[in-house]
Protein backbone atom coordinates (compact mmCIF):
# COMPACT_ATOMS: atom_id res chain seq x y z
CA UNK A 1 0.00 0.00 0.00
CA UNK A 2 2.81 2.43 0.89
CA UNK A 3 4.76 1.50 -2.24
CA UNK A 4 1.68 2.13 -4.37
CA UNK A 5 1.28 5.57 -2.81
CA UNK A 6 4.95 6.43 -3.39
CA UNK A 7 4.62 5.51 -7.07
CA UNK A 8 1.65 7.86 -7.42
CA UNK A 9 3.51 10.73 -5.73
CA UNK A 10 6.50 10.15 -8.03
CA UNK A 11 4.27 10.20 -11.13
CA UNK A 12 2.70 13.48 -10.06
CA UNK A 13 6.07 15.07 -9.35
CA UNK A 14 7.48 13.93 -12.69
CA UNK A 15 4.44 15.24 -14.57
CA UNK A 16 4.71 18.69 -12.90
CA UNK A 17 8.44 18.86 -13.59
CA UNK A 18 7.94 17.73 -17.19
CA UNK A 19 5.22 20.26 -17.94
CA UNK A 20 7.26 23.04 -16.29
CA UNK A 21 10.30 22.17 -18.40
CA UNK A 22 8.15 22.37 -21.52
CA UNK A 23 7.16 25.89 -20.47
CA UNK A 24 10.69 27.05 -19.71
CA UNK A 25 12.29 25.49 -22.77
CA UNK A 26 9.67 26.55 -25.33
CA UNK A 27 10.25 29.96 -27.01
CA UNK A 28 7.77 32.64 -25.95
CA UNK A 29 6.63 33.40 -29.49
CA UNK A 30 5.04 29.95 -29.61
CA UNK A 31 2.30 31.16 -27.32
CA UNK A 32 -0.22 28.55 -28.52
CA UNK A 33 2.08 25.83 -27.14
CA UNK A 34 2.30 27.64 -23.83
CA UNK A 35 -1.51 27.72 -23.71
CA UNK A 36 -1.55 23.94 -24.16
CA UNK A 37 1.14 23.39 -21.50
CA UNK A 38 -0.78 25.71 -19.18
CA UNK A 39 -3.87 23.47 -19.45
CA UNK A 40 -1.80 20.30 -18.96
CA UNK A 41 -1.19 21.30 -15.34
CA UNK A 42 -4.83 20.37 -14.60
CA UNK A 43 -4.09 16.67 -15.17
CA UNK A 44 -1.74 16.13 -12.18
CA UNK A 45 -3.93 18.42 -10.02
CA UNK A 46 -7.09 16.39 -10.76
CA UNK A 47 -5.28 13.05 -10.34
CA UNK A 48 -3.80 14.18 -7.01
CA UNK A 49 -7.24 15.27 -5.83
CA UNK A 50 -8.79 11.93 -6.83
CA UNK A 51 -5.99 9.86 -5.32
CA UNK A 52 -5.33 11.81 -2.10
CA UNK A 53 -8.44 13.94 -1.51
CA UNK A 54 -8.55 17.61 -0.47
CA UNK A 55 -5.05 17.71 0.98
CA UNK A 56 -3.57 16.03 -2.09
CA UNK A 57 -5.39 18.33 -4.50
CA UNK A 58 -4.31 21.51 -2.70
CA UNK A 59 -0.74 20.31 -2.27
CA UNK A 60 -0.44 19.54 -5.96
CA UNK A 61 -2.07 22.84 -7.03
CA UNK A 62 0.32 24.78 -4.81
CA UNK A 63 3.26 22.86 -6.26
CA UNK A 64 2.03 23.73 -9.76
CA UNK A 65 1.64 27.38 -8.74
CA UNK A 66 5.19 27.51 -7.40
CA UNK A 67 6.53 25.84 -10.55
CA UNK A 68 4.51 28.04 -12.93
CA UNK A 69 4.91 31.45 -11.18
CA UNK A 70 8.60 32.01 -12.11
CA UNK A 71 7.75 31.41 -15.74
CA UNK A 72 5.20 34.26 -15.59
CA UNK A 73 7.40 36.63 -13.60
CA UNK A 74 10.71 36.23 -15.39
CA UNK A 75 9.92 35.05 -18.90
CA UNK A 76 6.78 37.07 -19.53
CA UNK A 77 7.99 40.21 -17.90
CA UNK A 78 5.68 40.23 -14.89
CA UNK A 79 3.27 42.90 -16.19
CA UNK A 80 0.18 42.38 -14.09
CA UNK A 81 -2.25 43.94 -16.57
CA UNK A 82 -0.82 42.04 -19.54
CA UNK A 83 -0.54 38.68 -17.83
CA UNK A 84 -3.69 38.82 -15.70
CA UNK A 85 -5.01 35.70 -17.45
CA UNK A 86 -1.99 33.68 -16.37
CA UNK A 87 -2.30 34.81 -12.76
CA UNK A 88 -5.98 33.93 -12.79
CA UNK A 89 -4.98 30.48 -14.11
CA UNK A 90 -2.95 29.96 -10.95
CA UNK A 91 -6.02 30.84 -8.90
CA UNK A 92 -8.05 28.33 -10.95
CA UNK A 93 -5.41 25.66 -10.32
CA UNK A 94 -5.97 25.97 -6.58
CA UNK A 95 -9.77 26.20 -6.92
CA UNK A 96 -9.88 23.06 -9.08
CA UNK A 97 -7.53 21.23 -6.69
CA UNK A 98 -9.60 22.18 -3.65
CA UNK A 99 -13.03 21.46 -5.18
CA UNK A 100 -12.00 18.21 -6.87
CA UNK A 101 -10.16 17.06 -3.76
CA UNK A 102 -13.13 17.87 -1.54
CA UNK A 103 -15.54 15.99 -3.80
CA UNK A 104 -13.20 13.01 -4.08
CA UNK A 105 -12.67 12.94 -0.33
CA UNK A 106 -16.41 13.02 0.35
CA UNK A 107 -16.97 10.27 -2.18
CA UNK A 108 -14.27 8.18 -0.53
CA UNK A 109 -15.77 8.75 2.91
CA UNK A 110 -19.17 7.81 1.57
CA UNK A 111 -17.73 4.64 0.06
CA UNK A 112 -16.19 3.76 3.42
CA UNK A 113 -19.52 4.36 5.17
CA UNK A 114 -21.31 2.23 2.59
CA UNK A 115 -18.71 -0.50 3.05
CA UNK A 116 -19.16 -0.39 6.83
CA UNK A 117 -22.93 -0.52 6.34
CA UNK A 118 -22.53 -3.51 4.03
CA UNK A 119 -20.31 -5.25 6.59
CA UNK A 120 -22.84 -4.48 9.31
CA UNK A 121 -25.64 -5.89 7.17
CA UNK A 122 -23.58 -8.98 6.46
CA UNK A 123 -22.94 -9.51 10.17
CA UNK A 124 -26.64 -8.97 10.87
CA UNK A 125 -27.48 -11.50 8.19
CA UNK A 126 -25.08 -14.04 9.72
CA UNK A 127 -26.60 -13.43 13.16
CA UNK A 128 -30.10 -13.85 11.75
CA UNK A 129 -28.99 -17.02 10.02
CA UNK A 130 -27.51 -18.36 13.27
CA UNK A 131 -30.67 -17.41 15.15
CA UNK A 132 -32.76 -19.09 12.47
CA UNK A 133 -30.68 -22.26 12.81
CA UNK A 134 -31.05 -22.07 16.59
CA UNK A 135 -34.81 -21.66 16.25
CA UNK A 136 -34.93 -24.67 13.94
CA UNK A 137 -32.90 -26.67 16.47
CA UNK A 138 -35.15 -25.50 19.32
CA UNK A 139 -38.23 -26.44 17.30
CA UNK A 140 -36.68 -29.83 16.62
CA UNK A 141 -35.99 -30.31 20.34
CA UNK A 142 -39.53 -29.23 21.20
CA UNK A 143 -40.92 -31.78 18.78
CA UNK A 144 -38.69 -34.41 20.29
CA UNK A 145 -39.81 -33.38 23.78
CA UNK A 146 -43.43 -33.56 22.64
CA UNK A 147 -42.83 -37.06 21.33
CA UNK A 148 -41.20 -38.04 24.61
CA UNK A 149 -44.13 -36.60 26.55
CA UNK A 150 -46.55 -38.60 24.44
CA UNK A 151 -44.29 -41.59 24.80
CA UNK A 152 -44.38 -41.30 28.58
CA UNK A 153 -48.16 -41.35 28.60
CA UNK A 154 -48.21 -44.31 26.22
CA UNK A 155 -45.66 -46.17 28.32
CA UNK A 156 -47.77 -45.78 31.45
CA UNK A 157 -50.80 -47.18 29.65
CA UNK A 158 -48.79 -49.99 28.05
CA UNK A 159 -47.22 -50.99 31.34
CA UNK A 160 -50.67 -51.46 32.89
CA UNK A 161 -52.69 -52.76 29.95
CA UNK A 162 -50.19 -54.95 28.10
CA UNK A 163 -47.32 -56.02 30.32
CA UNK A 164 -49.36 -57.96 32.84
CA UNK A 165 -51.49 -59.78 30.24
CA UNK A 166 -48.32 -60.66 28.32
CA UNK A 167 -46.89 -62.28 31.42
CA UNK A 168 -50.06 -64.32 31.86
CA UNK A 169 -50.09 -65.38 28.20
CA UNK A 170 -46.46 -66.45 28.32
CA UNK A 171 -46.91 -68.40 31.56
CA UNK A 172 -49.96 -70.20 30.19
CA UNK A 173 -48.15 -71.01 26.93
CA UNK A 174 -45.17 -72.45 28.80
CA UNK A 175 -47.52 -74.72 30.78
CA UNK A 176 -49.22 -75.90 27.58
CA UNK A 177 -45.85 -76.44 25.90
CA UNK A 178 -44.94 -79.09 28.49
CA UNK A 179 -47.81 -81.29 27.21
CA UNK A 180 -46.23 -81.66 23.74
CA UNK A 181 -42.93 -82.94 22.40
CA UNK A 182 -40.61 -81.21 19.91
CA UNK A 183 -41.73 -81.97 16.38
CA UNK A 184 -45.39 -81.78 17.22
CA UNK A 185 -47.20 -79.01 15.26
CA UNK A 186 -48.83 -77.66 18.40
CA UNK A 187 -45.43 -77.57 20.12
CA UNK A 188 -44.11 -75.37 17.32
CA UNK A 189 -47.16 -73.07 17.44
CA UNK A 190 -46.84 -72.63 21.20
CA UNK A 191 -43.11 -71.95 20.82
CA UNK A 192 -43.89 -69.23 18.26
CA UNK A 193 -46.44 -67.78 20.66
CA UNK A 194 -43.85 -67.62 23.46
CA UNK A 195 -41.24 -65.95 21.19
CA UNK A 196 -43.71 -63.35 19.93
CA UNK A 197 -44.81 -62.68 23.52
CA UNK A 198 -41.18 -62.09 24.46
CA UNK A 199 -40.76 -59.72 21.49
CA UNK A 200 -43.81 -57.71 22.55
CA UNK A 201 -42.48 -57.59 26.07
CA UNK A 202 -39.18 -56.17 24.76
CA UNK A 203 -41.11 -53.47 22.88
CA UNK A 204 -42.88 -52.51 26.10
CA UNK A 205 -39.53 -52.46 27.93
CA UNK A 206 -38.12 -50.11 25.25
CA UNK A 207 -41.05 -47.77 25.74
CA UNK A 208 -40.48 -47.76 29.48
CA UNK A 209 -36.73 -47.12 29.12
CA UNK A 210 -37.37 -44.22 26.75
CA UNK A 211 -39.94 -42.58 29.00
CA UNK A 212 -38.34 -43.35 32.34
CA UNK A 213 -36.04 -40.58 33.68
CA UNK A 214 -32.38 -41.42 34.15
CA UNK A 215 -31.27 -42.28 37.68
CA UNK A 216 -29.71 -39.36 39.50
CA UNK A 217 -27.28 -41.46 41.54
CA UNK A 218 -23.89 -41.79 39.87
CA UNK A 219 -20.66 -43.49 40.84
CA UNK A 220 -17.14 -43.86 39.48
CA UNK A 221 -17.29 -46.10 36.41
CA UNK A 222 -14.38 -47.71 34.59
CA UNK A 223 -15.06 -47.39 30.88
CA UNK A 224 -12.80 -50.35 30.04
CA UNK A 225 -14.70 -52.62 32.40
CA UNK A 226 -18.08 -51.71 30.88
CA UNK A 227 -16.75 -52.23 27.35
CA UNK A 228 -15.22 -55.59 28.29
CA UNK A 229 -18.61 -56.68 29.63
CA UNK A 230 -20.31 -55.56 26.41
CA UNK A 231 -17.77 -57.46 24.29
CA UNK A 232 -18.35 -60.58 26.38
CA UNK A 233 -22.14 -60.24 25.92
CA UNK A 234 -21.99 -59.86 22.11
CA UNK A 235 -19.01 -62.12 21.39
CA UNK A 236 -21.20 -65.17 20.76
CA UNK A 237 -23.47 -63.18 18.42
CA UNK A 238 -20.41 -61.87 16.56
CA UNK A 239 -19.03 -65.39 16.20
CA UNK A 240 -22.33 -66.69 14.81
CA UNK A 241 -22.47 -63.82 12.29
CA UNK A 242 -18.84 -64.34 11.24
CA UNK A 243 -17.81 -60.84 12.35
CA UNK A 244 -14.40 -60.17 13.89
CA UNK A 245 -14.76 -58.29 17.18
CA UNK A 246 -11.80 -56.19 18.37
CA UNK A 247 -11.50 -54.24 21.63
CA UNK A 248 -8.72 -51.65 21.79
CA UNK A 249 -8.55 -49.78 25.10
CA UNK A 250 -5.71 -47.91 26.85
CA UNK A 251 -3.71 -49.65 29.55
CA UNK A 252 -4.56 -47.01 32.17
CA UNK A 253 -8.03 -46.80 33.67
CA UNK A 254 -10.43 -44.28 32.16
CA UNK A 255 -12.89 -43.28 34.87
CA UNK A 256 -16.14 -41.37 34.33
CA UNK A 257 -18.88 -40.33 36.69
CA UNK A 258 -22.10 -42.11 35.79
CA UNK A 259 -24.40 -45.07 36.07
CA UNK A 260 -22.61 -48.22 34.97
CA UNK A 261 -25.77 -50.13 34.09
CA UNK A 262 -27.07 -47.35 31.83
CA UNK A 263 -23.71 -46.84 30.12
CA UNK A 264 -23.46 -50.57 29.54
CA UNK A 265 -26.95 -50.53 28.01
CA UNK A 266 -25.96 -47.66 25.68
CA UNK A 267 -22.73 -49.38 24.58
CA UNK A 268 -24.59 -52.65 24.10
CA UNK A 269 -27.22 -51.00 21.86
CA UNK A 270 -24.48 -49.53 19.64
CA UNK A 271 -22.54 -52.81 19.45
CA UNK A 272 -25.65 -54.83 18.55
CA UNK A 273 -26.64 -52.36 15.82
CA UNK A 274 -23.11 -52.50 14.39
CA UNK A 275 -23.09 -56.30 14.37
CA UNK A 276 -26.50 -56.45 12.72
CA UNK A 277 -25.30 -54.10 9.96
CA UNK A 278 -22.01 -55.96 9.33
CA UNK A 279 -21.99 -58.95 6.95
CA UNK A 280 -19.99 -62.13 7.49
CA UNK A 281 -16.26 -61.53 7.15
CA UNK A 282 -16.63 -57.97 8.42
CA UNK A 283 -15.08 -56.31 11.43
CA UNK A 284 -16.26 -54.30 14.45
CA UNK A 285 -13.57 -52.38 16.30
CA UNK A 286 -14.25 -50.74 19.66
CA UNK A 287 -11.50 -48.32 20.70
CA UNK A 288 -11.01 -45.79 23.47
CA UNK A 289 -8.75 -42.74 23.53
CA UNK A 290 -8.40 -39.67 25.75
CA UNK A 291 -8.57 -36.16 24.27
CA UNK A 292 -7.61 -33.11 26.28
CA UNK A 293 -10.09 -30.22 26.44
CA UNK A 294 -7.87 -27.96 28.54
CA UNK A 295 -5.27 -28.33 31.29
CA UNK A 296 -7.90 -29.35 33.84
CA UNK A 297 -10.34 -31.43 31.78
CA UNK A 298 -10.34 -34.30 29.30
CA UNK A 299 -12.87 -36.31 27.31
CA UNK A 300 -13.06 -40.03 26.73
CA UNK A 301 -13.72 -40.87 23.07
CA UNK A 302 -15.20 -44.31 22.44
CA UNK A 303 -15.43 -45.35 18.77
CA UNK A 304 -17.49 -48.20 17.38
CA UNK A 305 -16.21 -48.71 13.81
CA UNK A 306 -17.81 -51.38 11.63
CA UNK A 307 -17.33 -52.41 8.01
CA UNK A 308 -21.04 -52.85 7.36
CA UNK A 309 -23.37 -51.59 4.65
CA UNK A 310 -23.47 -48.04 6.05
CA UNK A 311 -26.37 -45.58 6.30
CA UNK A 312 -27.62 -43.51 3.37
CA UNK A 313 -27.73 -39.70 3.53
CA UNK A 314 -31.50 -39.56 3.76
CA UNK A 315 -31.67 -41.85 6.78
CA UNK A 316 -28.60 -40.58 8.67
CA UNK A 317 -30.21 -37.36 10.07
CA UNK A 318 -33.22 -39.33 11.34
CA UNK A 319 -31.61 -42.28 13.09
CA UNK A 320 -32.05 -40.69 16.54
CA UNK A 321 -35.75 -39.94 16.04
CA UNK A 322 -38.02 -42.10 18.21
CA UNK A 323 -39.90 -44.76 16.22
CA UNK A 324 -37.77 -44.27 13.08
CA UNK A 325 -36.27 -47.59 11.97
CA UNK A 326 -35.17 -49.36 8.81
CA UNK A 327 -35.41 -52.82 10.40
CA UNK A 328 -38.55 -54.87 9.75
CA UNK A 329 -38.82 -55.90 13.42
CA UNK A 330 -37.29 -52.75 14.97
CA UNK A 331 -39.02 -50.26 17.26
CA UNK A 332 -36.89 -47.23 16.38
CA UNK A 333 -36.10 -46.59 20.05
CA UNK A 334 -32.64 -48.13 20.49
CA UNK A 335 -30.50 -45.19 19.34
CA UNK A 336 -32.93 -42.66 20.82
CA UNK A 337 -32.52 -44.36 24.21
CA UNK A 338 -28.75 -44.55 23.72
CA UNK A 339 -28.40 -40.85 22.97
CA UNK A 340 -30.59 -39.98 25.95
CA UNK A 341 -28.30 -42.00 28.21
CA UNK A 342 -25.09 -40.47 26.82
CA UNK A 343 -26.41 -36.91 26.99
CA UNK A 344 -27.67 -37.61 30.51
CA UNK A 345 -24.04 -38.28 31.43
CA UNK A 346 -22.91 -34.95 29.96
CA UNK A 347 -21.59 -36.55 26.78
CA UNK A 348 -22.29 -36.47 23.06
CA UNK A 349 -23.13 -39.10 20.46
CA UNK A 350 -22.28 -38.65 16.77
CA UNK A 351 -22.57 -40.98 13.80
CA UNK A 352 -20.62 -40.87 10.54
CA UNK A 353 -21.38 -43.33 7.75
CA UNK A 354 -20.60 -44.08 4.12
CA UNK A 355 -22.77 -46.47 2.15
CA UNK A 356 -20.85 -49.65 1.38
CA UNK A 357 -17.88 -48.74 3.61
CA UNK A 358 -19.25 -48.80 7.13
CA UNK A 359 -20.32 -46.69 10.08
CA UNK A 360 -18.45 -45.02 12.94
CA UNK A 361 -20.28 -44.16 16.15
CA UNK A 362 -18.38 -41.71 18.37
CA UNK A 363 -19.28 -41.40 22.05
CA UNK A 364 -17.62 -38.61 24.04
CA UNK A 365 -17.88 -38.61 27.84
CA UNK A 366 -16.30 -36.21 30.37
CA UNK A 367 -13.55 -37.88 32.35
CA UNK A 368 -13.11 -37.45 36.07
CA UNK A 369 -10.15 -35.13 36.81
CA UNK A 370 -7.72 -37.71 38.15
CA UNK A 371 -3.95 -37.75 37.76
CA UNK A 372 -4.15 -40.94 35.70
CA UNK A 373 -6.62 -39.45 33.21
CA UNK A 374 -4.94 -36.04 32.89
Amino acid sequence: MKTHMNIRVLLLALSIVGISLLHYLTPLHLHYLHDIFQRLYYLPIILAAIWFGLRGGLTCSLAVSVAYAPHILFQWGGELTLEMEKYLEIVLYNIVGAVTGLLAQRERERSIELQKTAEGLEQSYKKLQEQSEQLIEIEKNLRSAEKLSTLGEMAAVLAHEIRNPLGSIRGTAEILKDDYRPGDAKYEFIDIQIRETERLNRVVEDFLRMARPLPTETVRCRVQAELETVVMLVSNDARERGVTLVLDTPSTDVVVNGNGEKLRQAFLNIAINSLQATPAGGRLTISTVLSRVDEAAAMCEIKFCDTGKGIDRESLPRIFEPFYTTKPDGTGLGLAITRKIIEGHGGTLNVESLVGLGTTVLVRLPVLPTEENL
